[in-house]
């Protein structure tokens, strides 16, 4: 399984939101099709044509617990 699908794996399985890597999460959204847009040095918004947008903030390497959670909101809501 690649890193990309274990992140996967750990978004949606809701247990370590906190735990996710923001670098991580990233490689993870450019393989499900999103278009990454640097909005400053700890940003990324995250695109993808007739979805909503994602922004991601860098906290120390890791990415935010609520942020997690809105990705898996919004990835559960794409099925």
């Amino acid at each position: 399984m690649g890193d990309w699908k274990k992140t996967m794996a750990k978004v949606l399985g809701g247990e370590a939101d906190a735990g996710i890597r923001y670098d991580d999460l990233c490689v993870m959204l450019k393989r499900l099709g999103y278009e990454a847009h640097n909005s400053g040095s700890s940003h990324t918004i995250f695109r993808k044509a007739g979805c909503d947008l994602i922004n991601i903030q860098n906290a120390g390497g890791k990415a935010k617990a609520y942020q997690v959670r809105q990705i898996r909101a919004h990835l559960e809501n794409q099925k």
